[in-house]
């Protein structure tokens, strides 16, 4: 497969999709021909000419709002690392420590690609209520709906993703087409890495210091002592 890389560097945006490459300004957020999907050229993760309004992006989290610990997950939905740690690691950490109120934990998409990007819409598209469970799918499927080169493809297998989440191709073409809610969810995306120097994923902010992808071990070490605290 090609890579379809987006590469942000002083907050700008550069995407690859199958081979082809473009840059342009913020204009340049466009549908795939053919389809309604959004074609994200160019840089806009940063709002050149004015504020990106990112109060539609909420903050997907589970566990207790009012737990002494905060785990804040950065990850990709076409990253390998991420699944695997999404299918071992994270249901570790759910039994734990975020289903027994001891932690809240938070879920934020990092968009290297294209694709990435389109999973965070969909996944975003159901709502909080359906969220997690779009996530599991998109991380169980990554495979499956990720590994062509046709971005027309790609587009139906998360529609059909969508469409087993209970949402409609109205709702989901509706949603990949947002060009405005693609912008702040980059928005959010570039002042989360720069705040917390994100710099692989999937890494994890816990109670406001960043580390890399570990084991469950790894994870209780540093969560332990600060409920102790």
């Amino acid at each position: 497969m090609k890579r379809r890389t987006l590469l942000l560097s002083g907050g700008a945006a550069l995407i690859a999709v199958g081979g082809y490459q473009t840059y342009a300004g913020l204009a340049g957020v466009r549908p795939v021909p053919g389809s309604s999907l959004i074609e994200p050229n160019a840089a806009f993760a940063q709002a050149a000419e004015g504020e990106v309004d990112t109060s539609r992006v909420f903050e997907m989290e589970l566990g207790n709002p009012d737990a002494a610990v905060t785990i804040i997950e950065f990850s990709s939905f076409t990253c390998p690392h991420c699944a695997a740690y999404n299918a071992t690691v994270y249901h570790q950490i759910k039994e734990a420590y975020i289903d027994t109120g001891l932690v809240r934990y938070i879920k934020r998409e990092v968009y290297f690609d294209a694709y990435g990007l389109w999973a965070g819409l969909v996944a975003r598209c159901g709502g909080p209520m359906r969220y997690f469970g779009i996530v599991e799918m998109l991380y169980a499927e990554q495979r499956e709906w990720s590994r062509s080169d046709d971005a027309n493809e790609v587009a139906g297998n998360l529609r059909r993703i969508g469409r087993r989440a209970g949402m409609s191709d109205e709702e989901l073409n509706a949603c990949l087409s947002d060009r405005d809610m693609a912008l702040a969810m980059m928005e959010v995306y570039r002042t989360g890495q720069q705040e917390y120097d994100i710099r692989g994923t999937p890494s994890f902010v816990i109670n406001g210091q960043t580390y890399s992808n570990m084991g469950f071990d790894e994870f209780r070490r540093i969560i332990d002592p600060l409920l102790e605290g």
